[in-house]
């Protein structure tokens, strides 16, 4: 009786280990498809995490990572005492929360948008007209606006001109950058982002549709009830992916669009740009590590107690 207890234990601690095996098995080609992109995150976004080390150091280039003096939170210390840090934390949260916002009802606007068109030829030549300015680099955007808000010979000013109207020096009126970076913003990401939310509307059940037709609801109706709370759960996961991106903002944007004009940093300068200027005016790379990590850290917080607070609502639309 013994033997056989002891026989049957074995056999149970066994299983769990055959089933992984059989599952690993099972799984061997996906698993191989995916080792190329595990092995580039590896490298390019977990072995770079040592490098945080810099952010508690005096680092010193001769003496290198182990031999630069240790100053603890002194980096940080500098950071949050100066006159920057309240500016480029309200600027970098407050763009970034307009972008989400507004990039989310103009993406969810188009995709239903194009869901009306029965058409697809139509379709597909809308959603390339849309699509195209997300490819175009900022550098490229940043000249495009350039010709817009040139004092001298922008169209803009020259519209004004012969209107009768004074013309503006853009680059020296930082009020109304905010407005100007949330337009380019969309123009650019909007028509990207509303393709996953139109592939999530092809993938509805036209039987709800049928029977919203049949009961007589209005079209109104149809998007409020059937097509909206069909969005919901990708609304959701996205916007708490933005969240967690929302202290890291588009470097490109805020850089070149702006063409790091001095009167424009009250409202434009944000972390990415201040780090960016930090290392090349001052050179000190541990104040500079000590901010992007900072940044890293509170978005890795805000992605946590964002999705907490989803899981809390609704768990089917939590991100994990």
């Amino acid at each position: 009786m013994r033997v056989l207890a002891i026989s049957k234990k074995s056999n149970i601690q066994h299983k769990p280990v055959a089933k992984r095996f059989k599952h690993f098995r099972d799984n061997l080609e996906l698993s191989l498809l995916a080792l190329p992109a595990i092995i580039l995150v590896f490298i390019f976004s977990y072995l770079p995490m040592f490098g945080v080390v810099i952010a508690f150091k005096d680092f010193r280039y001769d003496k290198g990572f182990f031999g630069s003096k240790w100053v603890g939170f002194k980096n940080f210390e500098f950071f949050f005492q100066s006159q920057d840090a309240w500016r480029i934390t309200r600027n970098t949260i407050g763009l970034n929360a307009i972008f989400i916002v507004t990039g989310l009802i103009v993406s969810v606007s188009i995709a239903l948008m194009l869901y009306e068109i029965t058409n697809r030829f139509f379709v597909k030549t809308y959603q390339t007209i849309m699509i195209f300015p997300h490819f175009l680099s900022w550098v490229v955007v940043g000249y495009m606006f350039f010709a817009f808000f040139n004092v001298e010979h922008g169209l803009i000013n020259g519209l004004l001109k012969m209107l009768g109207r004074e013309v503006t020096n853009w680059y020296t009126e930082p009020a109304k950058w905010p407005a100007i970076l949330t337009i380019a913003n969309i123009w650019k990401s909007a028509g990207w982002n509303s393709v996953i939310y139109y592939a999530a509307l092809m993938g509805i059940d036209q039987e709800y549709f049928e029977a919203a037709t049949i009961d007589g609801a209005s079209k109104f109706q149809v998007i409020k009830n059937i097509t909206i709370p069909f969005l919901v759960p990708i609304m959701t996961i996205l916007t708490i992916l933005a969240i967690g991106g929302i202290f890291r903002a588009d470097f490109g944007m805020f850089y070149y669009l702006t063409r790091e004009s001095g009167p424009l940093f009250p409202t434009t300068d944000v972390i990415d740009t201040y780090v960016y200027r930090s290392l090349r005016t001052l050179g000190d790379i541990g104040m500079s590590s000590a901010v992007g990590l900072y940044q890293s850290v509170v978005g890795f917080v805000l992605v946590l107690v964002t999705n907490l607070i989803v899981r809390k609502i609704d768990p089917e639309s939590a991100l994990f």
